[in-house]
C-alpha cells in the first residue's frame, strides 16, 4: 500500500476537511436533495440532479480524505537532523542565472501551495533538491529554461 508522506500540519489540514464534510456539506447537501424532492417531478428537476451531482462529489472526496488519512506517515521536520535535502526540509536557494534566492519548503502532494512555496518532494523541483547539501548545485529542467539552484541552506524546523 502507498503511503502519502506529509507534516503533522498537512494532516491536520486533511482532518479538518473531512470534518467538514462530514459535519456541514454532507447534512446541508441531504437537506437541499429532500427539499429539491419535494417540488415534484424529478425528470425535469434541475436543483434535484444538481444536489444529487453535489452529493457524489462529496462522498467521492470524503472517501479519498479517509484513504489518504488511513495511509498518512506523519513525518515531522522538527526531529529530522541531517545535511541533506529530504522531506520537511527548508532549504534556501540561489538562482545562479537569475541571481535571485528563494526558499522552498518540501511537502507531500497534498500539502503543496506554491504561495506558501511549499512544493512536493515529487515535482520537478522536489525531485532536483532530494539528496543535496549546502554547495550542491540542482538542476531542473523547466519548459521555458534550465534552472540550476545553488543550495545555500537547509533547516528542519
Amino acid at each position: 500500500m502507498k503511503k502519502y508522506p506529509m507534516t503533522p500540519e498537512g494532516l491536520k489540514k486533511l482532518k479538518e476537511e473531512l470534518d467538514r464534510l462530514l459535519k456541514v456539506d454532507r447534512p446541508q447537501n441531504i437537506k437541499a436533495i429532500a427539499e429539491a424532492r419535494a417540488h415534484g417531478d424529478l425528470s425535469e428537476n434541475a436543483e434535484y440532479h444538481a444536489a444529487k451531482e453535489r452529493q457524489s462529489f462529496l462522498e467521492g472526496r470524503i472517501q479519498e480524505l479517509q484513504s489518504k488519512i488511513a495511509l498518512a506517515e506523519v513525518i515531522d521536520p522538527s526531529k529530522i537532523t541531517q545535511s541533506k535535502v529530504a522531506f520537511g526540509a527548508k532549504v534556501q536557494v540561489l538562482d545562479i542565472e537569475a541571481d535571485e534566492e528563494y526558499e522552498f519548503i518540501l511537502v507531500g502532494p497534498d500539502e503543496t501551495n506554491v504561495k506558501e512555496r511549499k512544493i512536493s518532494i515529487s515535482s520537478p523541483v522536489g525531485k532536483a533538491l532530494i539528496g543535496k547539501e549546502v554547495g550542491d548545485v540542482a538542476v531542473v529542467k523547466a519548459p521555458a529554461r534550465t534552472i540550476e539552484y545553488e543550495i545555500l541552506e537547509i533547516r528542519f524546523e
